[in-house]
């Protein structure tokens, strides 16, 4: 088997070829395009947003200098690439990039930097991990593991670990959290600087930028440890690193203080309203909806154009069975921030639950299209079964099913329960095997989320006559989710396991065990 993994990975190998890395000037391997690399980025960099708090839309002024910032790296770069910039509404400090060059840094990674040289420090590192093809890299490892679990899987058909595949998380996810190697994080460090220097800022801010995130992360700042620090450890090493980089680059360049200062002057005087919306939405987690809502209010006199804080507000009038009141604050973030798909699902829901279902089914869809949700699906499923519209039902509920959340697994639960007496082999696969008595048995595992019962089979196969037999027989017991069950067929013995070859086994009935 080893053997036909590694000739795959050689024909995937000898059918791409080797190409010059823009930035680091090395013959390398490369699977993915640049077409690739940069289609790829822009299909994932607007869900990849959407996840993570959506843009930050309260200060345009803030993004579009941001913007001018990087563009001003850009222009200096080694490779040239439809460079994006976007300020992400979400406090962690944290900075990301995606290959073709879309990248975006959180409104808390603002908050924390002292000058705009060092937010160019912070925007050249993630553009050399665009243009030196890291995030490329981590798409072709991808590409190559799928091939050798592709090929284990031709192998192995008849093993557990068949399905390998097509297992794993979405790729804007994996693109966004990618932990980069130690040589890729050096690279992204030494190019940018260079890119710094070029474009006239000093390179000594990457060092002063490194020192800062190696005191915090000394400090243990859960927030700062669940941000940059995941994907871009920091570490004394780089900073000596830097400041060595730094010695050869020279000391000329700007820090640009002042004009940082009154571009964050905003963002820096609402940070309170923003560690208030914090906590406020973990106290909601915790059921403590007064004190939730008393943050809502403390965050709204602080910031009163954030469609985040009116959101909150609403959430806790949700919980409270307060649809109407919750409504007109989802009105009133919807109209703050039109492109943010969590305030579409919250108004969605709350309109469903107010009857008014020609306005959630438009909120939930306009909430998928953003960005597609279990909840969403969900929801959109309940209302089509509720208008008698089966196919809808089924479609959103299954889009729904293929997330592990609790709404995923309520999804499942209601597909299972519409589809399954009419297609229990959607649901219960059976196989055969040959038992050591010589006899036929079916093995079915309950993969859904809802216990099953009177599960009525038929096995077909041919006698030594040619003839094709049927054998109908069942378990009536309840198959709880999970479990498994091995079935002998029939009465007979097989003489030999070449006739387990002619035996076929289908489900022709089942029911929820409620």
């Amino acid at each position: 088997m080893k053997k036909y993994i590694v000739l795959l990975l050689l024909a995937i190998v000898e059918l791409s070829g080797c190409a010059v890395n823009p930035v680091t000037g090395r013959q390398e391997l490369a699977l993915v395009s640049e077409a690739q690399e940069i289609s790829a980025g822009q299909e994932q960099y607007n869900p990849s947003r959407q996840m993570q708090g959506g843009d930050y839309v309260v200060d345009p002024a803030l993004t579009q200098y941001v913007d001018r910032v990087g563009k001003k790296l850009a222009a200096v770069s080694d490779r040239k690439l439809p460079y994006e910039f976007k300020v992400i509404n979400n406090s962690t400090p944290n900075a990301w990039s995606l290959p073709g060059g879309k990248i975006a840094v959180n409104r808390g990674m603002l908050t924390e930097l002292s000058n705009e040289a060092e937010l160019s420090a912070v925007l050249s590192h993630e553009m050399v991990h665009a243009a030196a093809r890291h995030g490329a890299k981590a798409m072709e490892r991808g590409m190559l593991l799928q091939g050798a679990m592709a090929a284990a899987g031709i192998a192995m058909s008849d093993s557990r670990y068949a399905n390998l595949g097509i297992m794993g998380s979405s790729l804007a996810a994996s693109l966004v959290n990618q932990k980069y190697s130690r040589d890729a994080e050096r690279e992204s460090d030494m190019y940018g600087m260079e890119y710094m220097a070029r474009a006239g800022y000093n390179p000594n801010a990457a060092v002063s930028l490194q020192e800062v995130f190696v005191r915090l992360s000394e400090n243990r700042d859960q927030n700062w440890l669940n941000g940059l620090f995941s994907s871009h450890p920091p570490s004394m090493e780089r900073v000596v690193a830097n400041r060595e980089k730094a010695l050869q680059l020279g000391t000329a360049g700007t820090f640009g203080e002042e004009t940082y200062r009154q571009m964050t002057a905003h963002l820096k005087k609402t940070k309170e309203g923003y560690k208030a919306y914090d906590q406020g939405v973990k106290a909601i987690s915790q059921g403590k909806t007064r004190e939730a809502l008393s943050l809502a209010e403390k965050a709204l006199k602080i910031e009163p154009r954030e469609g985040l804080f009116h959101a909150l507000k609403g959430d806790v009038q949700f919980s409270q069975k307060n649809y109407r009141e919750s409504l007109i604050q989802y009105n009133q973030a919807v109209e703050l921030n039109p492109a943010f798909f969590q305030f579409f699902l919250q108004r969605g829901l709350a309109r469903e639950k107010l009857g008014e279902v020609t306005a959630a089914r438009a909120d939930l869809e306009k909430s998928v299209g953003l960005l597609p949700t279990a909840t969403g699906y969900k929801a959109l499923g309940d209302i089509a079964l509720a208008q008698g519209d089966r196919q809808n039902a089924v479609r959103y509920y299954e889009a729904a099913s293929g997330s592990s959340s609790a709404a995923g697994k309520s999804a499942q639960g209601a597909l299972v329960r519409m589809d399954l007496p009419q297609r229990p082999d959607r649901y219960l696969n059976a196989r055969t095997g040959l038992g050591k008595d010589g006899r036929v048995y079916a093995q079915m595992i309950n993969q859904t989320s809802v216990p099953i019962k009177n599960i009525r089979m038929k096995a077909r196969f041919r006698d030594s006559a040619g003839r094709v037999q049927e054998i109908p027989f069942a378990f009536m017991q309840t198959l709880y989710p999970g479990k498994t069950v091995t079935i002998p067929i029939g009465t007979g013995q097989f003489k030999n396991p070449a006739a387990l070859n002619n035996v076929d086994v289908s489900i022709v009935g089942a029911e929820i065990a409620e």
